[in-house]
C-alpha cells in the first residue's frame, strides 16, 4: 500500500473503525462485520464493477461500527438505521459514487423483495428478520420511485453481494488489499 493511502487520514479512520469493531457479530450471522465486508467487496472486485463501487461494497455496512447498539438489536425490535448513519458519516469523506449505494443497500433489499419474486427466499433468517424493521418489501409506487435513483443499479448490484457474503470461513484478502481502492472515491480534499 503507498505512504500516500496510508497517510490519508480518511482510509485511516476506516481502517481504524474496522479495527476495534470489525470483529463484531454481523448480526445473527455466523461471520464478523469485517469477514463479511471483505466478502462483499471480494464479490464486488471479481464481478469487474469500478473501484468506488468496490468501495461502497466494502464499506456498506460501516453504520454497524458506528453505533453503540448491542449485536442483537434486531432481536429487540431496533432497526439501527445503520444504512442512513454510514451514509452520513461516508458522506464527509467520500463521493456519492460510494456513498449513495451505502446508503440505498436496505432499499435495494426492500424493492428486491418486490421487483425479484425469488429474492426473498435467498434472504437469511437475520436479513428477514431486519427486513421486517426496515419497513419490509415495497409498494409498487415505492419501486418505480426507487428505479429511477441515478445510483439504483448500483445500489441494487450492492445488495446482491450484500447477501453472497455471509460465507463463514471464505478466504478473502485482507483490508490492506481494499484500502487502496479507498482512495479513488475520496472527495478532492
Amino acid at each position: 500500500m503507498s505512504n500516500e493511502v496510508t497517510s490519508d487520514e480518511r482510509i485511516a479512520k476506516v481502517k481504524r473503525l474496522f479495527e476495534a469493531a470489525g470483529s463484531s457479530r454481523y448480526g445473527g450471522e455466523a461471520i464478523s462485520q469485517l469477514e463479511h465486508a471483505l466478502q462483499a467487496a471480494m464479490f464486488a472486485e471479481k464481478s469487474g464493477a469500478p473501484s468506488t463501487l468496490i468501495a461502497a461494497a466494502l464499506l456498506h455496512d460501516i453504520g454497524h461500527l458506528l453505533h453503540a447498539l448491542p449485536d442483537d438489536a434486531p432481536d429487540q425490535g431496533i432497526d439501527d438505521l445503520h444504512e442512513e448513519l454510514g451514509g452520513r458519516w461516508l458522506a464527509k469523506y467520500f463521493a456519492p459514487e460510494v456513498v449513495e449505494p451505502v446508503r440505498l443497500h436496505v432499499a435495494s433489499k426492500r424493492y428486491l423483495c418486490t421487483a425479484d419474486a425469488a429474492y426473498y427466499e435467498l434472504l437469511s433468517g437475520p436479513s428477514r428478520q431486519s427486513l421486517a424493521l426496515q419497513g419490509g418489501p415495497m409498494t409498487a409506487d415505492e419501486a418505480r420511485k426507487f428505479e429511477a435513483h441515478p445510483h439504483f443499479q448500483h445500489a441494487v448490484a450492492l445488495r446482491r453481494w450484500d447477501e453472497q457474503a455471509k460465507i463463514p470461513h471464505l478466504e478473502t484478502p485482507p483490508l490492506e488489499h481494499y484500502l487502496p481502492l479507498l482512495a479513488a472515491g475520496l472527495l478532492a480534499s
